[in-house]
């Protein structure tokens, strides 16, 4: 239901308000938006700027805009709950968000390929990272980290778990393997190498040196 006032006024509905095309009027609407609006239409009313999406001119350099505009000539739009963390409004409830940002209002830290391995993306500084798990480091929690270290070019590829190059094994790879054993008390000191005890030599410690 309506009341406009002006029994002979044609009456215009534009985004919830009532407008009167004849002559100055004061218009009212009973819409379910609320509070009813009251202003004053002056159908020759001329806008330097014309009114954009769809708002109307109502007096002179005044628009009157649709529902999700605003500014002046209601060139800009509005997002409600408003852009955030530099978010910018492109059209009503559509947000264009900053980098890092996602969500229907930029609302939500997003990390570049994601955070891997239970890591937790989140703003350090206003910049999206992942927090990596303890027992994993990177850029997105990618690498793991073996606190024992691997050595002789193995790599770790779980936590505490180092993936050991041919000819060494050991948590840490550590200990050389020799194919063939080491004799007499000689000791493995690289893939296929002996240390040997005196009197003894050779690739596996099998001769016994002679003695004068």
């Amino acid at each position: 239901m309506y009341q406009s006032g002006c029994p002979a006024a044609v009456l215009l509905l534009v985004a919830g308000a009532v407008l009167a095309l004849s002559g100055h009027c004061v218009a009212r609407s009973d819409a379910p938006r609320g509070v009813a609006l009251g202003f004053v239409f002056d159908p020759k009313a001329q806008c330097e700027t014309r009114c954009a999406h769809g708002g109307i001119c109502i007096r002179n350099n005044t628009c009157l805009c649709s529902r999700g505009y605003e500014g002046e000539s209601c060139q800009l739009a509005t997002c409600y709950p408003k852009c955030k963390n530099g978010g910018v409004c492109l059209r009503p409830g559509k947000c264009r968000c900053q980098p890092g940002y996602g969500g229907r209002y930029c609302q939500k830290v997003t990390c570049d390929g994601g955070c891997w391995n239970g890591g937790e993306c989140s703003a350090v500084n206003g910049v999206p990272r992942c927090i990596c798990p303890s027992s994993w480091t990177g850029s997105r929690c990618q690498e793991a980290l073996c606190p024992q270290g691997c050595r002789n070019k193995g790599v770790c590829v779980a936590p505490g778990i180092c993936s050991c190059l041919d000819g060494w094994l050991g948590g840490a790879c550590h200990t050389a393997v020799c194919a063939v054993p080491c004799q007499n008390g000689g000791k493995c000191i690289s893939p296929g190498k002996c240390r040997c005890r005196p009197p003894y030599s050779g690739a596996r410690c099998e001769e016994k040196n002679k003695t004068y």
